[in-house]
């Protein structure tokens, strides 16, 4: 069985596999589109193939939407070469159980995939096209939180950024800088409104998209690229809106085990890809079952009725309440403090780490007693009930193959908002004091810990992708394994950097308490494990 468009016609032996297919016909669906698009999505990865593309074939499967979507990427182009062409643009999701077992289907509502890269000639074109039919009703973003930043961590202008800003929308590299070419494009052609929405998991989602659209255009406005009309027309929300939303599926890396299991049942072809940009895919996506987005409802021109495939529509407090509960509360800061513990640990699976009892009580700690605090409930979705879901259901899933490594990758761009929001609010508090946390500068000085690149048992252990690994490392140059007192006061620019912890840990007062407790993680083997225990023990 080979899946892409004439592979599906024997639906006889898909449905023998047990493996649902979609109800509506593919070729069609994509007609439909070429002629009438509605959706484009920038970042063609797991997380939409698993979740976000789902919510569209459910409304063709019901007969709610004709129009399919345009998968653009920004990044990798080989996931277009090899996952999406070879397969005409459909997925295998595999929904990976508690009990061990699978739910499978092939979701086939992406119409094509489309390089968003303005030296492809006709790829840009197409994008071009697409962006100036009056039918299309939303463009949004899985492309990850650095994929909107414009500057580095010195707060400057990155050089891809000036250059784009210096030679103008044709040449646009950048993603917010492509968005913002597009963008004029449809402003030029007649200017039809548009949603501009980031589904992407950080805080305020929607307005850090608008904000770098918005500079990428007021930019090319005082260079003479475009007309201060332009600049008008996206800040104008009546015309171009960007809702924020908030997001949660877990989509680990592609499973070997998964892939052993598709094969068994008969097929072909679905091997796992790791791109020269070190991307993990698959023809197929294995990921949790639940799943959550919120999302704000403004569509100047219209939406498909997100809401009849579970989507919450609602407004932007609600939006608001809901992101910061999860992002800051009750999943992702559990996520990235496990996970760094996880490798300095010399853990291999986010479930394995579940079984720890040390770890269990960080991401306890920090779930309910440190954060539940300065969460106000969205009224939608229970923070608490939130939270036992995660510890409870969804990190002790054995058969989810994710990893902490895959975890840790980016940190940097996750701490502001997944520590630094809820220390702001201690911070702001009259009754609660930053400085009596405990769970959260623990986990932030094991952050630190694992930047030095050794792991409890004083092995070399190889760090995740991130964009200010080269430059954190270098202020913690000369900081080695069994001597605390190498420290020093390296620390400490990291640690007053707001940048990073969205705000100055010493204004906070916790800098000397993240400073004792890398310095005693330090000290030899077994200490991570010993400060880990001890410090949450004598909580």
């Amino acid at each position: 069985m080979k899946l892409n468009y004439e592979g599906l016609k024997d639906r006889a032996a898909w449905e023998k596999a047990g493996i649902a297919l979609p109800k509506t016909d593919w070729a069609q669906m994509a007609e439909k589109t070429e002629k009438q698009p509605v959706w484009v999505h920038f970042g063609a990865g797991n997380i939409f193939r698993g979740f976000i593309a789902g919510l569209q074939q459910k409304l063709l499967d019901e007969g709610l939407q004709e129009s399919g979507i345009v998968a653009a990427e920004t990044f990798d182009y080989e996931i277009i070469d090899r996952i999406y062409e070879p397969h005409d643009s459909m997925t295998l999701m595999v929904s990976l159980l508690p009990d061990g077992s699978t739910r499978r289907e092939v979701i086939a509502s992406i119409a094509k995939g489309v390089k968003a890269d303005s030296k492809d000639v006709s790829a840009w074109a197409e994008l071009k096209r697409i962006f100036a039919c009056e039918s299309l009703q939303m463009v949004s973003f899985t492309i990850t939180e650095k994929g909107y930043a414009l500057r580095d961590v010195a707060g400057q202008l990155m050089p891809v950024v000036l250059s784009d800003m210096a030679d103008g929308p044709d040449h646009a590299r950048h993603a917010m800088s492509i968005v913002a070419a597009l963008l004029y494009h449809r402003y030029l052609q007649g200017g039809a409104p548009l949603a501009v929405v980031s589904m992407d998991n950080c805080s305020h989602n929607g307005e850090k998209l608008r904000a770098s659209v918005v500079e990428m255009a007021r930019a090319w406005c005082e260079k003479g690229f475009v007309t201060p009309g332009f600049v008008e027309w996206v800040e104008d929300e009546e015309k171009v809106s960007f809702p924020w939303s908030m997001i949660d599926k877990i989509t680990p890396r592609p499973s070997e085990s998964v892939l052993e299991q598709l094969k068994t049942l008969g097929c072909e072809d679905m091997d796992v890809v790791v791109t020269q940009r070190h991307t993990w895919i698959a023809p197929f996506v294995n990921a949790e079952v639940p799943q959550y987005l919120v999302v704000e409802d403004r569509f100047p021109n219209g939406r498909p009725p997100l809401e009849k495939a579970g989507v919450y529509m609602t407004d932007r407090d609600t939006v608001n309440m809901t992101e910061r509960m999860k992002v800051t509360t009750c999943l992702n800061p559990l996520h990235t403090a496990m996970s760094v513990f996880g490798c300095l640990l010399g853990y291999q699976k986010i479930s394995d780490e579940m079984q720890d009892a040390d770890i269990r009580a960080l991401i306890e700690r920090i779930g309910y007693t440190e954060g539940l605090p300065v969460v106000t409930d969205p009224g939608i979705l229970s923070p608490k009930a939130f939270i036992d879901e995660v510890v409870q259901e969804r990190l002790p899933n054995p058969f989810m193959p994710d990893t902490p490594q895959r975890i840790c990758t980016d940190t940097s761009q996750k701490i502001p908002v997944r520590f630094g929001e809820t220390l702001k609010s201690y911070a702001a508090s009259d009754t609660l004091n930053p400085a009596n946390l405990v769970a959260i500068p623990l986990a932030l000085a094991g952050w630190l810990r694992y930047l030095v690149g050794v792991d409890d048992e004083g092995r070399e252990m190889p760090i995740s992708p991130d964009p200010m690994l080269e430059q954190l490392q270098a202020q913690l140059q000369g900081v080695t394994f069994g001597q605390p007192g190498s420290v020093g006061t390296k620390l400490q620019p990291i640690l007053e950097n707001p940048i990073i912890f969205g705000l100055s840990l010493k204004d906070a007062g916790l800098d000397q308490k993240v400073t004792g407790l890398f310095r005693e993680m330090l000290k030899e083997k077994g200490s991570v494990r010993k400060v880990l225990h001890e410090t949450l023990a004598g909580a």
